[in-house]
């Protein structure tokens, strides 16, 4: 039976992972197909694909994807992925490579080249796969150019008639732009090179073609939604995004809380729930442990940061307060990668503040999990933030956040000293206005315990489920004639 909604991702979780990306399209899919939606997804088949836990099988081979030169074909690999099926685009000197985008020395030369292959490999499969589904939703730059070759080719290829595309910005920062002398490449029409589709001040731009010529247009929070048509954080694409104001859609993803759940979960040392908090206690003390902190910190607050050391999450404003932070008598833990400059100066401050600030460089899912539920605060200064997953993971562990009201993170928080909170934001992005925030986390941290209980048992208790995101998105698939 045809799949109604094929996903198109440069990303999935469990088997690939750099972000937000990944653990969005491990659930969102998934979630639709347990409502009944038959879905499918299709994504690379990289060389550090997480894959023992399901049969990665090869189900064809050699699927010719349609190139202006030479033929090129690709191997399809299958995973039964609790019932729903995910295929692999497999073709190893494109995608069998330590990272998946780019290393210390920046870009990989070949992006254009390895995304173009890679959706006309979608393409071209889905055509053998069988009848053509009711939507194509494609994810991010990197899978961008589908919702391109569906508008050109559904008008003269009666296969594709009846199928509709979503594009969803995850971050429109990350556009796919390149020289222009790429676009040959693509083997699209001339008329795709035009205002009205890839051609950006004389670049190629996949995400630019993928917001110009999808049925519909998604982002990933109400409040991204909005500011992406600003100039403030349009990242060059305010126009383009206004002049399509119509068909743009803010939904707001969803936590996988059958992952990011402190009352079930294997990475922990012990579980705890809203009403039973002693556990959280006992996996901060078992952090101190682990990361050979001081002692002390067990009656002091600890703060912890995930995520990229780049300027987006606010790296730099953390960086600018953390003397000030050490004199606060805090701990604080630093977990992500990303800028070796970033890297180097934490690790330097480490030996200024040892047993008190604790950096780990990269990233593993398990030290996540234990950073979330140890830590009293959780710190998220983004500059912007579509809409951010790790603080909806800090909501659940019982870590208030400390985040900068944009995107996602104002969708999310309900802040301090408003009835209700869950957690503290700030709005000016500097470092005295972030500093200020902290402190005040800290302060009713210590000098409010009740109060404090009171706002980790609500924040424990907000549900910001993918049953709800899914709804919405079956409500946009249905405005596309999906039955």
């Amino acid at each position: 039976m045809r799949p109604q909604v094929v996903f198109v991702t440069s990303e999935i979780y469990p088997f690939s992972k750099t972000g937000g990306l990944g653990d969005v399209l491990g659930a969102l899919p998934l979630t639709l197909h347990r409502m009944g939606i038959r879905t499918a997804v299709v994504t690379p088949f990289y060389g550090r694909l997480g894959s023992a836990e399901f049969g990665v099988h090869l189900a064809w081979s050699d699927c010719h994807v349609g190139y202006p030169w030479d033929p090129v074909t690709a191997d399809i690999f299958q995973a039964n992925f609790h019932g729903m099926p995910v295929y692999f685009v497999h073709r190893s000197e494109y995608f069998d490579r330590r990272f998946y985008y780019n290393d210390h020395k920046g870009d990989y030369f070949d992006n254009a080249e390895r995304f173009i292959f890679f959706s006309r490999a979608v393409m071209e499969f889905l055509k053998r796969l069988g009848p053509a589904p009711a939507i194509l939703h494609a994810h991010d730059w990197q899978a961008s150019l589908i919702p391109v070759y569906l508008n050109y080719w559904r008008q003269h290829d009666p296969f594709w008639q009846d199928t509709r595309s979503v594009m969803t910005i995850h971050n429109l920062a990350f556009q796919g732009r390149f020289s222009s002398r790429l676009f040959q490449g693509a083997a699209l029409p001339p008329q795709a090179w035009s205002m009205d589709g890839v051609e950006f001040y004389g670049d190629f731009n996949f995400l630019k073609g993928g917001i110009a010529c999808a049925d519909k247009v998604s982002t990933v929070s109400p409040s991204y939604a909005k500011e992406i048509l600003t100039d403030a954080f349009g990242c060059g694409l305010q126009g383009v995004l206004r002049a399509r104001q119509h068909k743009l859609h803010g939904i707001l993803n969803g936590a996988d809380y059958s992952i990011w759940n402190p009352s079930s979960n294997r990475f922990l040392p012990c579980t705890y729930d809203a009403d039973h908090l002693k556990g959280k206690r006992n996996c901060k003390l078992s952090l101190i442990k682990e990361l050979d902190m001081d002692p002390a910190l067990k009656n002091r607050p600890i703060l912890g940061f995930i995520g990229r050391l780049r300027r987006q999450k606010g790296v730099d404003l953390l960086i600018d307060i953390l003397p000030r932070l050490m004199q606060q008598d805090v701990g604080v833990v630093v977990l992500g990668e990303g800028n070796l400059e970033k890297e180097a100066r934490l690790h330097a401050m480490m030996e200024d503040y040892p047993g008190r600030l604790t950096t780990i460089v990269g990233y593993t899912e398990d030290l996540a999990h234990r950073i979330q539920a140890g830590c009293d605060i959780f710190l998220m200064p983004s500059t912007y933030e579509p809409c951010g997953l790790t603080q909806m993971y800090a909501l659940r562990f019982g870590t208030p956040p400390v985040a900068t009201a944009v995107g996602g993170l104002r969708d999310t928080i309900t802040p301090w000293p408003e009835s209700g909170a869950t957690g503290f934001i700030f709005n000016e992005q500097t470092p005295d206005a972030f500093h200020a925030a902290v402190t005040q986390a800290i302060s009713v941290w210590k000098d409010e315990p009740k109060t404090w209980r009171d706002m980790v048992r609500r924040a424990m208790q907000q549900q910001f489920t993918w049953e709800r995101s899914a709804t919405e998105y079956i409500d946009l698939y249905r405005e596309l004639g999906m039955q």
